[in-house]
């Protein structure tokens, strides 16, 4: 049987770069485009590095001249007009494309928990959710007119050793260390759901070439839903410090914080996913890392080089602000 033929668009991110040495560990043959600047994520081995902007349709089609491939994912997708053209690009050049959308697509608030793949897109809050609704929209279009053959893959917040997921990240930590109070939104009560990297890259893979996934929506989460509460005192725990947390109301939050819009279009809101159409298209797939495990990663990868511990000195203040204002 001839090995698989892949194009990820998209580079060597944190999702993308763990399914493609998943991919090359199976044996697939796999083109990967992106522009070839990247400084901060080694060189995956195995693969064919083939230069373009993923951001540029005419770059793409250069690139990859009159290629076919099984395969097309695309990690970097963020605007309708980029999927219309590798719509027009890819029609009756690949067996499968695949969108990365994003579970912030879904209604916020959401009405009903569990999470299913028909819970209904809205997202008032966020620009980036709308757009991706706007790319899968684009896409069910297609695949209804004339069967483009296409698969939307909805993660929710997926995390390698090099993420911290607490907004505002090494900042936070660093917070921690020296003992003054972080800032969580709400009561830190809602809950929230982390996925690792590599248990998103087994689902993901294992829906590549699975004619029974093309037409319609998947989403590859952690059956772990954790509060922010719990995440932060993980932190404390990996750090070997206590966690002291000042809780601020979202909609103060999103008015005095740079990622406002994020916060209020995703992660105010408690997400638990049910995670069974998955599980039927991947038999036997189940996600088995805990953040338990997962958050000493993250802290020993930043801890490793000084290089990784940035502090944004203006965002620093801004809790400080924050911290004095509702603390008591």
């Amino acid at each position: 049987m001839a090995a698989q033929r892949v194009l990820i668009i998209g580079g060597n991110g944190i999702i993308s770069g763990s399914v493609t040495r998943l991919l090359v560990e199976r044996g697939a043959n796999v083109a990967l485009l992106n522009r070839g600047t990247s400084t901060t994520r080694p060189a995956i081995e195995g693969v064919e590095n083939v230069i373009g902007d993923a951001d540029d349709a005419a770059s793409i089609r250069s690139a990859i001249g009159d290629r076919d491939f099984d395969v097309v994912a695309n990690f970097r997708a963020f605007h309708p007009r980029q999927v219309s053209a590798d719509i027009e690009l890819f029609t009756g050049r690949t067996g499968q494309y695949v969108f990365i959308s994003s579970a912030s697509a879904y209604q916020k608030p959401v009405a009903q928990l569990p999470i299913v793949e028909s819970t209904p897109l809205r997202n008032p809050f966020w620009e980036y959710s709308r757009n991706k609704i706007a790319c899968e929209d684009a896409l069910v279009a297609a695949y209804r007119e004339h069967g483009f053959p296409m698969t939307i893959v909805r993660p929710s917040h997926t995390y390698d050793p090099t993420l911290i997921p607490l907004d505002g990240g090494w900042t936070v930590l660093e917070r921690m260390r020296r003992g003054a109070p972080i800032v969580l939104h709400g009561d830190g009560t809602s809950l929230w759901t982390l996925t690792h990297a590599r248990d998103f890259a087994s689902a993901f893979v294992g829906l590549l070439g699975n004619p029974h996934a093309v037409g319609a929506p998947v989403q590859i989460t952690s059956d772990e839903t954790l509060t922010w509460n719990a995440i932060a005192g993980l932190f404390a725990d990996a750090l070997g410090v206590e966690s002291r947390i000042v809780h601020v109301a979202s909609d103060t939050l999103a008015r005095e914080l740079p990622y406002g819009d994020g916060l209020l279009g995703d992660k105010a809101h408690s997400v638990v996913f049910d995670n069974s159409r998955v599980k039927s298209l991947v038999p036997g797939w189940q996600a088995t890392i805990p953040f338990a495990e997962g958050v000493r990663e993250i802290v020993d990868w930043h801890l490793a080089d000084p290089a990784r511990q940035q502090i944004d000195t203006e965002l620093d203040a801004a809790y400080d602000r924050l911290v004095a204002a509702h603390s008591g």
